[in-house]
């Protein structure tokens, strides 16, 4: 399956953006699926998780209460809604597979997709 995250830009500091994670050549809906974050200089890093059927989502303390992960199987797309954004937040934002819901380890996701890239001004 090959992934293409959009939706990033520039904002302030305490705007909102919608992230979307599209897929092709394959359904997404038999996977779990997660979003992670890079900073420059920074390791890529866990943001939100979400099971294959969208029932069940677990978080990065860093977006507790600020994003919300989701899906629509019919779009066969995922959503990373994130509200409140902090500076802290820049990043450049991937979707990527897992067999491992509940995972947070870089290693359990696969089929990277390009990232979008998030800047939030203080």
């Amino acid at each position: 399956v090959q992934l293409q995250a959009c939706g990033g830009g520039s904002v302030q500091a305490g705007d909102f953006l919608r992230l979307s994670c599209a897929a092709s050549g394959r359904t997404l809906s038999t996977y779990n699926m997660g979003w992670f974050r890079q900073a420059p200089g920074k390791e890529r890093e866990f943001v939100a998780g979400i099971s294959w059927s969208g029932g069940r989502t677990y978080y990065a303390d860093s977006g507790k209460g600020r994003f919300t992960i989701s899906r629509d199987k019919a779009k066969n797309t995922v959503y990373l809604q994130m509200n409140s954004l902090k500076p802290e937040d820049t990043a450049v934002y991937y979707c990527a597979t897992t067999g491992s819901y509940g995972s947070r380890w870089t290693s359990d996701f696969g089929s990277w997709g390009q990232g979008t890239q998030v800047t939030v001004s203080s």
